[in-house]
């Protein structure tokens, strides 16, 4: 470990990720704790113990899988199952704004990923404030949502990225590991076992351990060997990016003539935020570009 790094207990950070680097190997990692963020979002809605814990896997997993990316905008994380929970949403901005959902596992009981998330793919979309999105699936096949990614990035990438992943009912953390291209090391042979043995390391993480420690001591107890380099943490907040505008966007995809019939029957439209409950109360007023100038009725003298 490095002079920065040494064996002091640390309590978890609450919310932030925190880069780290081996500095006798190409490869680098990412650590990931969720306290506020995660506790606000699951405020909003009440989840059964299995739900919220897949909940806060996805959210740590969309912030380690934001960190290996260099841009303005978000990283989605979508899992669609024929299991106890339809669709499970999470997404980090790079700003370091969180937010996440399950919908429509309100009898969700299971506890097993299998049986919650079974038959079922993950979408990871990069969503870039400039330039195209992305798109890359993978099945939801495997015994927990961290092994999900780990095929994806074994079908999908050159460099080598694995994820450990755990929640419970308050907190959310994650590791994330990840091979540089060659600058320290060339032979392919050698970058081979200094793979294997940072991951063999890892691996021996148990959940509690994600969730407790610190990333200094998580590091000092699985590479106190290694000379390790950790960055400054950046901070996380769940911040949904719902507005006004968004859901007048959405209701333009609507024919006018049914706004027309909703403003009728209730006299304005109001949408909710699945995401963090803000009621956005729509008034004919508020629509009128979108009902057209049809809709207008004279005024007679």
């Amino acid at each position: 470990m490095t002079d920065s790094q040494d064996k002091t207990t640390t309590a978890a950070e609450g919310d932030q990720a925190r880069r780290f680097l081996f500095e006798q190997a190409d490869i680098r990692g990412e650590s990931v704790h969720l306290d506020t963020a995660f506790s606000e979002i699951l405020a909003i809605h009440q989840y059964a113990p299995g739900v919220s814990r897949l909940l806060g896997e996805l959210l740590a997993a969309a912030v380690l899988l934001r960190s290996t990316l260099k841009f303005d905008g978000k990283l989605v994380l979508q899992a669609r199952s024929q299991g106890q929970i339809p669709l499970l949403m999470a997404e980090c901005s790079s700003a370091g704004e969180v937010r996440g959902i399950a919908r429509g596992a309100d009898l969700a009981t299971a506890s097993h990923f299998d049986q919650l998330l079974g038959d079922g793919s993950l979408t990871i979309t990069v969503d870039p404030a400039k330039g195209q999105r992305y798109q890359g699936i993978v099945p939801l096949a495997g015994d927990s949502l961290a092994h999900c990614l780990d095929n994806y990035f074994k079908q999908s990438e050159q460099l080598g990225t694995r994820l450990w992943l755990a929640a419970d009912g308050n907190r959310a953390s994650g590791l994330l590991l990840q091979q540089l291209p060659a600058q320290i090391t060339a032979d392919p042979q050698q970058r081979a076992q200094q793979w294997e043995h940072v991951c063999a390391l890892a691996a021996t993480i148990h959940p509690e351990e994600l969730l407790e420690l610190g990333t200094q001591e998580l590091l000092y107890r699985l590479y106190h060997e290694e000379p390790v380099r950790m960055f400054a943490p950046a901070g996380l907040q769940f911040q949904c990016s719902c507005s006004r505008e968004r859901t007048l966007r959405a209701l333009s995809a609507i024919e006018p003539g049914e706004l027309e019939t909703l403003l009728e029957e209730q006299g304005s439209i109001t949408m909710d935020c699945e995401f963090c409950n803000q009621q956005y109360r729509h008034s004919r007023e508020d629509l009128q570009d979108l009902l057209g100038p049809g809709d207008t009725q004279p005024i007679l003298h």
